[in-house]
């Protein structure tokens, strides 16, 4: 299935950023996020001739990279094993997937680059694990490649899957810009859309099993089975000579940490505590464990901060922090099946405050915003702080208009708080704005940018 999503604009700024250096595009994300879906769909649309490599399924292929780097030794190579692969100056491009799993591909890019005839798209799902791959020593070339990260989709994207028209979409951005109400109409389509895309998320496969049947039992079987899949990755890493072994230690702890999340955010205060896994245990341990999962794609961090002033990274608690899903469809999956129609007939129980914080902090980390949140030994606990337009906000999620006395004292102490903007506030009901409080639906997250 091929869905419209944001990235392919990435490459299209990429492709025509060559006019100016030569740089690899490399996208790395999550198993399952729709890469190599998306990099061929671009690179068919683009270039005359495709040359594709998944060096996971392709092991011959990690020969033609284990010596010589010169082009003309490689293009020698590769036209041997792929007969159709035609090299053409300024008219070909290689697509290296899951190019993790071999370190002299990577070290080619630079070659490559320095060549100058031909594009590079290269993509991995363990790409961003640290030492995944002990042959990559020495082998990133720095300076020729083009990061970008692809993450499960958005509401938006969800929303272009479900096949919203777009200028129905531009209306409530507007509605959101201008802090005027959505029509009520709209406002009700979008609040149930919005609690399917918290059932479903924005892994392609399962949105792709919604949009064919409905069937929220085949839904939830598909985001199992890709949790599942998830589970080979646990602890793997490639020895010196590539070769796939597993951290048996490391990946018990990945798991530990994953199974613990739905009680940790099903906590009053949903501060992640390592005694909840093991009594004994200590954060030194099970870090490495939380790193390999943030890594992954697959959670991340939402920090305390002592007090919410510029620079908010300066004011951070290393080790006082939240974690939460990066897709909350894959969350709702990890809970019991009850909890898909608690939230389609909105009676969520213990969990309903970790779901919708969950859905709201997915939003900020698609747009590519840190997680942080406030709170103090008095009670008083901000849900999330954020910077807007270089301005410090704090944000309250709640599934209910319900009262916000923790973001009315920090709004109203300017002594303590002088750098505090104003509190967006989302929950159930339409846009408004009076003074510096803003009060927005739900489903308006995707917009907080």
């Amino acid at each position: 299935m091929l869905y419209k999503r944001r990235i392919y604009n990435e490459l299209e700024k990429w492709k025509k950023s060559l006019k100016v250096k030569k740089k690899a595009f490399v996208l790395k994300g999550l198993r399952q996020v729709g890469k190599t879906t998306i990099i061929c769909e671009f690179a068919k649309n683009n270039w005359p001739n495709v040359i594709y490599f998944n060096f996971k399924l392709e092991p011959i292929a990690k020969e033609i990279f284990s010596d010589n780097l010169d082009i003309s030794t490689i293009i020698k190579l590769i036209t041997s094993i792929k007969h159709n692969a035609t090299f053409v100056a300024n008219k070909t491009v290689l697509i290296f997937d899951e190019i993790q799993e071999c370190s002299g591909a990577r070290a080619s890019i630079k070659s490559f680059m320095l060549d100058g005839r031909f594009d590079v798209i290269a993509s991995g799902s363990l790409l961003g694990i640290k030492g995944y791959n002990a042959s990559y020593h020495g082998g990133i070339p720095v300076g020729y490649e083009h990061t970008v990260y692809m993450k499960p989709m958005d509401f938006e994207e969800f929303l272009w899957a479900r096949g919203m028209n777009e200028s129905i979409i531009n209306e409530i951005k507007n509605n959101y810009k201008n802090n005027t109400k959505v029509n009520l109409i709209l406002h009700k389509q979008f609040s149930t859309l919005f609690k399917e895309y918290i059932c479903v998320g924005g892994m392609p496969a399962v949105v792709d099993v919604f949009n064919k049947t409905g069937d929220m039992n085949q839904v939830r079987k598909e985001q199992l089975d890709i949790l599942e899949s998830f589970k080979d990755d646990y602890g793997k890493h490639l020895d010196i000579n590539e070769k796939e072994t597993n951290d048996i230690p490391l990946l018990t702890k990945i798991n530990n940490v994953f199974k613990s999340i739905p009680s940790q955010l099903a906590k009053e205060n949903k501060k992640f505590m390592i005694s909840k896994i093991n009594k004994d245990a200590s954060l030194a341990k099970y870090n490495d464990a939380i790193t390999w999962l943030i890594d992954y794609g697959l959670i991340d961090k939402c920090h305390n901060l002592t007090t919410p002033s510029f620079p908010l990274d300066g004011y951070l608690t290393e080790n006082i922090f939240k974690i939460y899903m990066c897709d909350t469809g894959l969350f709702m999956a990890s809970l019991s099946f009850d909890s898909i129609s608690s939230i389609l007939l909105d009676d969520m129980g213990i969990y309903k405050g970790a779901v919708y914080e969950n859905v709201i902090a997915d939003a900020l980390i698609k747009n590519n915003k840190p997680l942080y949140y406030y709170s103090r030994e008095s009670g008083l606990e901000i849900d999330f702080v954020t910077t807007i337009n270089n301005e410090i906000y704090i944000i309250e999620v709640k599934s209910r208009n319900g009262n916000s006395k923790s973001a009315k004292e920090v709004l109203t102490n300017k002594k303590r708080y002088p750098n505090v903007k104003g509190l967006i506030k989302l929950t159930d009901t339409n846009v408004s704005k009076i003074g510096n409080i803003k009060t927005i639906p739900l489903y308006l997250a995707f917009l907080i940018k």
